[in-house]
């Protein structure tokens, strides 16, 4: 697979990551670790060099999943991790881990304890996984800097960040990348957000590229969810929302016919189309899916294609909001 860099930072990726998230948190129910533990080293025999996770992923067994799994192959792989939760009884606001908490002295400890699980000793992009408003972003951005200068981390990543906050942390401590949902069903970066990054030479990584599953034209209005299943919640995940969404699965589709492809080849093909700084994470459970993902790195989406794609979505209107109430309010975007 082609690697991209991830803007000026230079840090080298595989095209297409892996979101190593479902395995264990999500979208229940879980598979096998030692079935993941196979699939992680598949995706690095398959060209994959890129794996995302996160402290509050389990909690903490994501982390510890993944770094079973490419421990041996270490110097093959970079590894993302998220701090910026807090767990039971360490926030002074929530005893819960939705409770944000970026406070230097959390940071720190978290990093420890990412490493520690993570079985390395250096973390290769370490992001704060929501902007804390109780923390001013200087602040975050200062510690990860002493983290950097340490050795025990080597780039910095913001999630889900407006420009404003982008451009606070990158005056104190260069940003590497930012990791946001983006997919031709979740467009909103493209306004302010991209021409930021561009701008700034920041890298940008996509997390669920294809719409958490719905852009593999496999889920329809029919379509159950388990109670641990997020889509559960999800307003974009209701039935209505579903039926009325279908029209952009059908335009995907129709490209793929003629690519002979699948849906999600060319969602991912056609987010890979759009800057050569952008790799996406697309996670999956299964081999044959994170072949099929794997396989859209291959795929070349001409002007037409893109221009075709583009005309085409201009005329669908996303229904439902892409988080339950709660969890949006902890975008800054």
């Amino acid at each position: 697979m082609e690697t991209r860099k991830l803007g000026k930072s230079r840090l080298e990726v595989s095209a297409l990551g892996l979101g190593c998230m479902g395995m264990t948190f999500g979208y229940a129910p879980f598979p096998e670790r030692k079935d993941m533990i196979t699939l992680i080293r598949k995706a690095v025999d398959m060209g994959v060099t890129f794996f995302d996770t996160a402290e509050v992923y389990g909690p903490y067994n994501n982390e510890e999943l993944v770094g079973e799994a490419l421990e041996p192959l270490r110097n093959r792989v970079v590894i993302a991790t998220k701090f910026g939760f807090a767990p039971a009884g360490e926030s002074e606001s929530n005893s819960k881990w939705n409770a944000l908490d970026s406070r230097p002295q959390h940071i720190k400890k978290a990093v420890e304890g990412s490493l520690k699980r993570l079985r390395t000793d250096v973390i290769d992009l370490l992001y704060q996984h929501r902007v804390d408003p109780q923390v001013p972003i200087e602040d975050v951005a200062g510690t990860v800097k002493e983290l950097i200068v340490e050795g025990k981390v080597k780039h910095f990543g913001l999630s889900e960040a407006g420009v404003n906050t982008i451009r606070r942390a990158h005056a104190v401590q260069p940003v590497t990348a930012l990791q946001s949902e983006y997919s031709l069903w979740t467009r909103t970066p493209e306004t302010e957000i991209i021409p930021a990054l561009e701008e700034l030479g920041i890298g940008f990584v996509p997390f669920s590229p294809l719409g958490k599953g719905y852009l593999t034209g496999k889920i329809d209005e029919h379509t159950s969810f388990e109670s641990g299943d997020i889509r559960s919640i999800t307003p974009r995940f209701a039935a209505e929302a579903r039926i009325a969404n279908r029209a952009l699965v059908a335009l995907l589709e129709t490209i793929g016919l003629e690519k002979n492809a699948t849906p999600a080849q060319i969602a991912l093909a056609w987010l890979l189309a759009q800057k050569d700084w952008i790799a996406p994470i697309p996670g999956t459970t299964k081999l044959p899916r994170l072949e099929e993902n794997i396989g859209a790195a291959a795929i070349e989406l001409t002007a037409t294609d893109l221009q075709k794609i583009q005309e085409a979505a201009a005329r669908i209107t996303i229904q439902g909001a892409r988080y339950p109430e709660a969890a949006e309010k902890m975008t800054g975007l």
